[in-house]
Order: C-alpha cells, then structure tokens, then sequence
C-alpha cells in the first residue's frame, strides 16, 4: 500500500502534463549522431563489476583477471564521436547530480534535460547513466580496495566512506534496493538504444511511431529522475545527505514505475512490431535483388552464388576440412543441393558421392549443399543434424544453415517449387540457371546428361525407346551381360514368398520346355527393407539364370523408376501419346497399395456385385462386423461409394474379383535389348506359366514374347484395378493422370503413410 501511495505521489508530480512541456522545451537537438553503444557497453561493464557481494568486499574484486581483459577491449575517451569531449559531458552532469543531487530532486532532473539539450533521447539517457556509473563506480573502486591499498584507504577516510567490508550484511537490503533500480534503468535504456538504431527509412510516421515518440521522452525523464535518486542514495552512504521516509522509498517506487515503461506499456512490444516490420521490407528487398541478379546475364556465377550463400565468401571444404574463399567455384559448373537435413536420405547421398567423382574429375562441376532449416526446430539440434549429414558429404557446403537468408528460402520455394524432397539446381560458370531441378536427370541419366539443360534431356529421351537397357540402367552387371547375349530376361517383384516361390518354380519349367536361354532377376518392392531381406535370402543364388538385387540396388531401382515418371509428368507427358510414360506408370501401379478398387475400364463403374457375391461369411472378413450390416449399408450406395466402403471396412480381406493385391507379386518379360515385352501381376502370370502347354505352339510359331501376350490377352478379364501412388516430389503435378491401361483420367486421393523401414 505505501509503495502505491508513493507512486501515486511521485506520478502527480512527475508526469503532469506541464512538466513533460518542460522536457520537450529543453529538447532541442542539434542534428549530431552520438554512437552511443560502446558507452553503454562500458557502463554496463562498471556496473557489474561494482555490484556489492560477500565475494567481492574483501579487498579482491571479482573478475580480476576478466577486468584486466576488458581494459583491452575498452575503447579510450577520444574514440567516442560526440559535438564535446567525452569527459567534458560526463563532469558536467556528474556536478549536476553530485552538487544538487541531496536538494530538490525535480530542479536537477530539469538541470540534466538543459545541460544535454541539444542531444537525441538516447544519448540523453546513456550519457546520464555514464556520469554516475563513474560516480558509482569510483565509490566501489575505493571501497573494495580500502582494506589492502594504503591510497584507497586514505580516500575512502576523506570521502567519509562506510566501512563496508565490516557492515555488509547491514547495508545489503539498500544496495540490492539500488541495483534493482539501475537494472531497470539499464533495460529501459537498452531498449530505448535498440528501437533508435533500426533503420529509420522504414518507420512510418503513423500512431504506432508517435507512440514511441512519447515513450522515448518518458524513458529519458524517468531514467534522468531515477539516476538522481541513486545518487542520493550514495550521498547518504557517505554522510553528505539524510533521506527523509520518503526518499527511503522512492528508489522502490522508481524502480517499479521504470520497469513499468519497459514492460507494461509495451515498449519491448512496439519494438518488436517494428522489428517484424522491417525485417518484413528487407526481405521484400532481398527477394527482387535475388530475383533481379538471377534474372540477368552475369559475367561469371560468383555474384549469384554470394546472393545465394550470403555466407562472407566462405564454404566448408569436404577434402580440406575447412573453409575456403567462394571464389573456388569461379568459372565451374555448380549444381546446388538443396534439402533439408532430415529429407536427404543416406542412399541419396550415396547415389551422388558416386556421381560426384566423375563430375568433379571429368567436368569441372561441384555440389555446393544449401540445407534448408525450420525455424520452428531447436537451433542447435538443428545445427547438430547439419553437422552429422555434413560428415557424410564429400562436397562444398556452407558453413551454418542459419546463413541461409529467409528471402533466399521465399524464392526456393517459389521459384524453383522446392517442397521437401532435395533438389539440384544446375548453374553454369556464367551463373544462369540452366535446370531449376536436375535431380531427376542426374538419377535417370547419370552424367551423359551434364550440363543439364532441357535440350540435353530431350535428347536423351528420344534416343531411348522403351527396352530392358532403359528400365534397369546399369544397376547390375549380370543384366547388362544377359541383355549382349540377347536372353529372354525375366524382372519379378512383390513380398509374397508363396506367389514367389510358385512362380519361380513355374517360370524355370517354362524356359526348360521352351528351350530357350533364360535369365531371372529379383527386384522386390518399394519401401519394405526388412521383408526383403527375408524373402532375398530365402532365393536361390547358385543358379546362373537367376539372381537377387541387393537391397540398395532394389531401392535404386524404384527410385529411378520413379523420377523417370516425375520428369515425364513435370513437362506434360501424357500416357496417351507417350508410350514409354504408361509402361512406366503400369510397373509402379504394380508396386502399388496392397488393396486397388476395382473398375471397369469400359464403364468406369467398381463391380461390386461380384465382390457382394463371393463373401460368402462374415468370418471371411472382420469378425466384428456383420454381414447383414455390410449388405444394408450398401443397398442405397452408388457402386463407385460401395467401392471406397468395401476398401476402408474390410482391409483384412483376402481379395475378391477382380481386385488386386499388389504383394502377390508381378513379371515383366524382355528379349535381349529387344523392345519386345510382356508383363503380367497376380494370379495370371502364374496362369501363363502354369498353362505354358496352351500357347506353346504360338511360341513356336510367333516367338516366345508374342505368343506370352497373346495368351495375357485371352485371359485378362476385361477389367483392370490400377492405383499409382507417388510421393510428394516438387514441381506441379498434373490435375490429371490417365490410367496405364485404358486412357481414362484417374481418381485422385490423399493418402498419409508411415512407413519406418
């Protein structure tokens, strides 16, 4: 209750509406800039090596050796650009608070404002607080010292200075009382110093920034009144001035009420909108130059990659392990890496630490890795995943992903569609962008694609018709081997080891009875490591005619699969005029969800009563789900939504007709180099092989590929089940996307996978 009746009284008198005219009619600057941090610097450094403590009143002030340091660091008086010396100013406000700091402390407080008239509000501030941080702190230098140095004893007699060391505990509540108060007069000023120093350009003179105006005004009077009451408070120390009751309070009452400007009346807040404000221009800056030097014809690549890097022309040599100047890259093709540390994954690295050796030899090319962070991730967990991935790379990278400027990530993202997946940007020794993402190509075409533009891979597209030799690439030698001595090659997949097996075994006597030179090779399915494995070790390796890909080779395989199929759908293709494109989207649908509605590719319609038909229990579906129930919920549902139902209610069923589970397993049958082919899932292709016996005459007059696509044609139903699932890649992806088998555009859904193999 006193300390609100103080403040009352001290706010009636000081915050009047008369005596803030008398502030604004002693402020008058004179236009001079006063560089005032490396002052505050200094007093904050005086007043935290003066702070009174039990540790520090023995005749050794804290931090020694520390304060010795400082002194090297401490700028001298000369140094400080101000209309007057330095230490003119800070004797005359130190007469000012020292002369009439035990009278009338208002007329001092005006005494101060007239003095500093002609400086800006912050220096006002810094330079009172500079006078009496030597006030206070020549108090403590000579009470620390009085007990072992003869001089500081013979001062502190004159100065009629407390015997502090021996009355410590005594006098402790009135000094943490006074260093309360230049805390909060340290935070205020600070805060006063920060919002002075942003660029004044981008402030606008609307309400927010009169607001400030008068905030600046009050922090200057409430600062210039508190520093005249610590003052005093030292004047009592030394027998020079009696506080009345009222002066013993009133450091609690400033101390509440200077806190109160920083903190309740949202200076800290108005500071910050500000903050964001111009952070928010300069990025709208930054961005149109970004836009602007990539948009232009440069000499050389080293301007686009400082407004790129913005890293002081340094990067972290990989072989070096250390940083070398940007100009290394001057005149080479640079490819840049983008991702961030979590979506680039170890086979991704492998896959380029292979391709970089020949690139950096043969092409004068080199990767330069810009992770993209989250500012929502801890900073040093995020900097601790750079470092790690960092090891793994054996190419440039910037030194802190935090030097990646946020204009820099705007543009990323919206000029070269960055999402989550690593891109690669390739850029020339002239610094144009000749491929906003080469990944694809680099993984499809390896380095026959450099530079990278769009008229090399047109080209390589069109010298490649559909073949064995096109699909695997060089990802096995035994293949590649196979395809000289033109064998009938045989791909399999799925995670079915029974369907494996059984095809396996059928397709062996197949090639025995055809009597033709006969090849198999295991590929296994996307994103199911661990089943592999098992189901790898459990083929057959001895025999000559069959092999198994080893689990990166598997990964490798899909992977290129699928950026063969990103590229085509990222610039326009259409399974309708290209050819190559549907047999592509046709093997990754057989690698696709273990359940695929069914739908007729002449109706477009799910066929259902089929599916209805054969449950013939609901013991062969989910035993808690009734089959009366199942039958009554869909009576009055289109085919299309009984379809969808089926599939979300009942993902445990075996199967039914005409559906597809994708893990049975799939063949895609080649001749040689040939573009002869055949391909065939589930159940038929065992079919085919089982009942070789059926078209074996076609074989020998057709040849074996004809006459297996034959007999397919016979037997397929008429009705396909077809889902293709990609994961999110950057670029637009088409609306639409026409089924592999009949040209009809697809369905659309979301789907949200979790898979941790």
């Amino acid at each position: 209750m006193a300390l609100r009746n103080d403040l009352r009284m001290i706010s009636a008198s000081d915050d009047s509406a008369k005596m803030m005219k008398q502030v604004l009619a002693n402020h008058a600057p004179a236009g001079h800039e006063v560089d005032v941090r490396p002052i505050l610097s200094i007093i904050e450094d005086i007043f935290r090596r003066a702070t009174a403590t039990p540790s520090n009143i023995d005749g050794v002030p804290n931090g020694k050796r520390e304060h010795m340091d400082a002194l090297h660091d401490n700028k001298s008086l000369a140094a400080f650009s101000t209309p007057e010396p330095l230490s003119d100013i800070i004797h005359k406000i130190c007469c000012e608070i020292s002369c009439k700091g035990g009278g009338d402390a208002l007329a001092t407080t005006m005494a101060l404002f007239k003095t500093l008239s002609s400086y800006s509000w912050d220096a006002k501030m810094v330079l009172s607080l500079a006078a009496f941080a030597v006030n206070y702190g020549e108090f403590w230098l000579v009470a620390q010292l009085c007990t072992q140095n003869s001089l500081a004893n013979s001062v502190a007699v004159l100065k009629q200075l407390p015997e502090i060391p021996t009355g410590y505990d005594a006098l402790k509540p009135q000094f943490d009382e006074l260093n309360n108060l230049i805390g909060a007069m340290l935070d205020l000023t600070n805060c006063i110093v920060e919002f002075k120093q942003l660029p004044s350009r981008y402030i606008s003179n609307d309400g927010k920034a009169m607001s400030m105006d008068q905030d600046h005004y009050h922090a200057a009077y409430w600062t210039f009144r508190s520093i005249v009451a610590c003052n005093s408070r030292i004047l009592s120390f030394r027998g020079l001035y009696t506080p009345s009751t009222t002066h013993e309070l009133e450091l609690s009452t400033l101390t509440y009420k200077v806190s109160n400007i920083h903190v309740s009346e949202n200076l800290t807040k108005q500071i910050e909108f500000w903050r964001q404000q111009i952070d928010k221009i300069r990025q709208i800056k930054e961005y149109n130059n970004l836009v602007r030097i990539l948009g232009k014809h440069n000499r050389d690549n080293i301007k686009v990659l400082r407004a790129l890097i913005y890293a002081e022309d340094l990067v972290d040599d990989f072989y070096l392990c250390k940083q070398v100047q940007i100009h290394v890259l001057k005149k080479k093709h640079v490819l840049l890496l983008i991702s961030r540390p979590d979506d680039i994954s170890q086979e991704e690295i492998l896959f380029l630490s292979n391709m970089y050796k020949d690139l950096k030899e043969s092409k004068e090319c080199r990767i330069v890795w810009l992770p993209i962070v989250d500012g929502s991730i801890d900073r040093q967990q995020a900097l601790d995943k750079f470092k790690n991935l960092q090891k793994r790379m054996p190419w440039y990278s910037i030194q802190d992903p935090a030097m990646i400027q946020p204009a820099v990530i705007k543009y990323v993202k919206e000029e070269w569609k960055y999402s989550k997946k690593a891109i690669i940007v390739s850029v020339d020794p002239q610094g144009r962008i000749l491929n906003q993402n080469a990944f694809h190509t680099l993984w499809i075409w390896g380095i026959s694609a450099f530079p990278f533009t769009a008229e090399t891979e047109e080209a390589l597209w069109k010298e490649k018709p559909w073949t064995l030799e096109l699909l695997v690439g060089d990802i096995d030698a035994t293949i590649l081997e196979w395809m000289k001595e033109e064998r009938f090659i045989c791909l399999y997949g799925g995670n079915d080891e029974a369907w494996i097996r059984k095809f396996r075994n059928s397709a062996k006597d197949v090639a025995s009875k055809a009597q033709i030179n006969w090849g198999m090779a295991y590929v296994g399915k996307k994103n199911a490591k661990k089943r592999l494995e098992e189901i790898s070790s459990s083929i057959t390796k001895t025999e000559s005619s069959h092999i198994v890909i080893d689990a990166t080779k598997m990964w490798f395989f899909w992977a290129r699969l699928e950026r063969m199929l990103y590229w085509k759908l990222q610039h326009g293709m259409s399974v309708e005029k290209d050819n190559i494109m549907r047999e592509m989207m046709t093997l990754l649908s057989f690698d696709g969800s273990p359940w695929l509605s069914c739908l007729d590719s002449r109706a477009g319609e799910p066929v259902l009563p089929a599916a209805v038909g054969w449950v013939s229990s609901p013991l062969d579906l989910e035993p808690e789900w009734p089959y009366a129930s199942y039958r009554k919920l869909t009576s009055r549902m289109t085919c299309s939504r009984m379809s969808r139902i089926f599939l979300l209610l009942f993902p445990r069923a075996p199967g039914f007709y005409g559906t597809y589970r994708s893990d049975q397993g799939w063949a895609i049958f080649w001749r040689g180099k040939t573009q002869e082919t055949a391909r065939a899932k589930g159940t038929a292709a065992i079919d085919c092989m089982e009942k070789f016996h059926e078209w074996q005459d076609d074989a020998l007059r057709n040849g074996f590929i004809q006459a297996l696509n034959n007999y397919l044609q016979k037997i397929h139903p008429g009705k396909h089940c077809n889902r293709l699932i990609l994961a999110g890649v950057n670029g637009a992806i088409p609306g639409t996307v026409q089924c592999a088998d009949c040209g009809r555009d697809m369905e659309m859904f979301f789907m949200y996978h979790c898979c941790p193999e």
